[in-house]
């Protein structure tokens, strides 16, 4: 087995009074790990503790307690020197699509971001990356010059994929990045994702509340609960069989109780260049 990644342990996050009522903890104890090219599903309904978890990841929520070890390096007591340095094999996307990029500025000017923080590139480099990380999410190379009003959500939400594989990151976090498309535009980024792992072996830690989207692009699952990892393991275990009634409670809140015809239409769908 490959040493973890990322190696989350008891991780406690608790905001000040006046940010939440009572002081309470929005993670307690939580621990999880992703090797190298894994995907793991992080599931739980709003208000589970998903985001704070990937807040704290990212440096955007202060840890009380506990560790996070990602390449070596705890960030719950980095430095800001110290994130930076890791912060090119750490990448992240976002839920909304429509607020993740900046209106103001080209697709070219969005992707470049990262490049111009990470490496130093002549402007020819620079274009070929650009018009490289567009077409690998299936977007054409015209659109480096447009701006995100003039792409749907879909298209959307591959830019943003597309600006975080541009640096080739170790680790992706997806927070509930397809929760605000619909079924078939999910298909095609969940399959995106999919595709970054087998050629680039990219790990990710998809955060949902879908189980069934989880089942069909993770092998490991970690079912989160009132700030605490209740049930995890193999995906066909958890999903399958599971053992804690926080689990059997969100999967029989399916829509489709069976579930099998929902991951037949998630997974049916292919990549297409226009959504």
């Amino acid at each position: 087995m490959s040493p973890a990644l990322l190696d989350i342990q008891d991780l406690v996050v608790q905001y000040p009074r006046k940010a939440r009522r009572l002081g309470a903890k929005a993670l307690d104890g939580a621990s999880l790990s992703v090797a190298p090219g894994e995907m793991v599903g992080l599931v739980g309904e709003s208000g589970s503790g998903k985001t704070t978890l990937a807040m704290a990841i990212l440096g955007l929520a202060p840890v009380t307690s506990g560790r996070i070890s990602f390449l070596g390096t705890d960030l719950a007591g980095v430095s800001r020197r110290g994130r930076r340095a890791v912060s090119r094999d750490l990448q992240a996307v976002f839920q909304d699509p429509y607020s993740s990029l900046n209106p103001a500025r080209t697709v070219a000017k969005a992707l470049s971001e990262p490049l111009d923080v990470h490496e130093r590139l002549t402007r020819a480099d620079r274009h070929r990356r650009i018009v490289d990380a567009l077409q690998r999410v299936g977007l054409t190379a015209d659109a480096a010059t447009r701006y995100p009003a003039e792409f749907s959500g879909g298209q959307r939400q591959r830019i943003a994929i597309a600006r975080a594989l541009i640096v080739s990151p170790k680790l992706i976090i997806c927070d509930e990045a397809v929760s605000a498309l619909d079924l078939s535009v999910q298909a095609q980024i969940l399959n995106l994702l999919a595709d970054a792992r087998r050629d680039l072996s990219v790990a990710c830690l998809f955060l949902s509340h879908d189980l069934a989207v989880v089942r069909y692009l993770c092998s490991s699952v970690a079912v989160l609960y009132r700030g605490q990892i209740v049930e995890s393991g193999p995906a066909s275990s958890v999903c399958g069989r599971p053992e804690h009634s926080y689990t059997q409670a969100l999967l029989a809140a399916e829509p489709d109780p069976t579930r099998a015809g929902r991951e037949r239409r998630v997974a049916s769908v292919r990549i297409s260049e226009g959504d």
